[in-house]
């Protein structure tokens, strides 16, 4: 059995991966720090496929833990690398402990993993790297442009450290996947998105503010040159992109990689404005909610959304979901932890 390392695999995307791991025979390792994650979600995991994942709270940022780590597990090979800060807006008043954090981590993994034989890398990668492309949909030849924001430097960056690493370690094969915009959770409602504090993302807000948690929500501006004037993003189930992390795992430890590094866009292929998925959750709650429209924020992109060609074709994979399918899975997630009845 292979064992693969998840970090930052007591989050979001990273729980969800490791449940579809598991399920497909892999043996799984989480390291978290649990900055931003809660250690009860193993329980979840657990729950659903009936194994509880190896766990090692670990920051890794220091150096020293992670090659004692690696030196304690001579057989790992694999690694997907979840762990990174990720608001956006943090990024910008604090930029050194975004680059501390997302890019020290990053650079002890690789140099523990380098050194061994048929080393595969997954890295979690963002279409942030795209900023406002020029056409869409986004297909993986558009140019990397300025970052935004330095957390979106980070993933343009981390890539970079990736390729250049590839070049000159024979026995480092990577993969990056760079993700739209991730919602919904497991159908069992035992693990999904919890973040901690106000949400960064729309769904968990939505959800938060139907559950009562939040008074409002504020749909920030309505005036863009979109169908109904709100921003345009690609929503992909989670579960959908947790099985494209086994995809591409598959891929390397099965040699089928034409290149020492390749990218894959993730996401469904489709834009849906921010005024459609509320209409989304209406449709699946049968609950209104209560929104307002607030100036537009800045930074924001006008519209994104995949050309899922090259994952469809190449990686053998493609997104099954529904937007009001996620977007029920993530209400059914938010009734459970808050205690309501559906």
């Amino acid at each position: 059995m292979t064992k693969v390392l998840v970090t930052g695999g007591l989050g979001f995307i990273g729980s969800h991966t490791a449940v579809e791991l598991q399920e497909a025979g892999y043996e799984v390792v989480i390291i978290d720090d649990c900055s931003n994650a809660r250690e009860t979600v193993l329980e979840g995991i657990e729950n659903i496929t009936g194994t509880r994942p190896e766990f090692h709270r670990i920051d890794l940022r220091d150096k020293s833990a992670v090659l004692a780590f690696f030196e304690r597990h001579p057989d790992l090979k694999a690694v997907i690398h979840f762990a990174a800060s990720k608001a956006v807006g943090e990024s910008v008043e604090n930029p050194l402990l975004y680059y501390e954090n997302n890019l020290n981590s990053l650079v002890y993994l690789l140099q523990a993993l380098h050194q061994r034989e048929g080393a595969h890398f997954i890295f979690s990668s963002s279409c942030t790297v795209y900023g406002q492309a020029k056409d869409l949909p986004i297909t993986e030849q558009a140019p990397v442009v300025p970052a935004e924001s330095p957390y979106g430097n980070t993933k343009q960056i981390g890539e970079e450290i990736i390729r250049d690493s590839c070049k000159v370690y024979p026995a480092l094969q990577a993969i990056s996947l760079r993700y739209f915009n991730p919602i919904g959770a497991h159908a069992s409602a035992e693990i999904g998105e919890l973040p901690l504090g106000v949400p960064q993302n729309l769904v968990p807000f939505i959800t938060q503010t139907a559950a009562g948690l939040r008074e409002e929500l504020a749909v920030f501006g309505d005036d863009y040159p979109t169908t109904d004037g709100t921003c345009v993003r690609d929503y992909i189930h989670v579960v959908d992109l947790a099985k494209a992390h086994v995809m591409a795992l598959n891929r390397l430890v099965n040699r089928e990689n034409s290149e020492d590094f390749e990218v894959f866009n993730l996401g469904t292929g489709t834009g849906s404005s921010v005024l459609e998925v509320i209409q989304s959750f209406e449709r699946v709650s049968g609950k209104s909610l209560n929104y307002r429209i607030a100036p537009r924020r800045p930074g924001d992109v006008v519209a994104a959304y995949a050309d899922t060609t090259r994952a469809n074709e190449v990686l053998g994979w493609k997104a099954e979901s529904s937007l009001d399918e996620a977007v029920l899975s993530a209400w059914q997630w938010e009734q459970k932890i808050r205690g309501l009845h559906p």
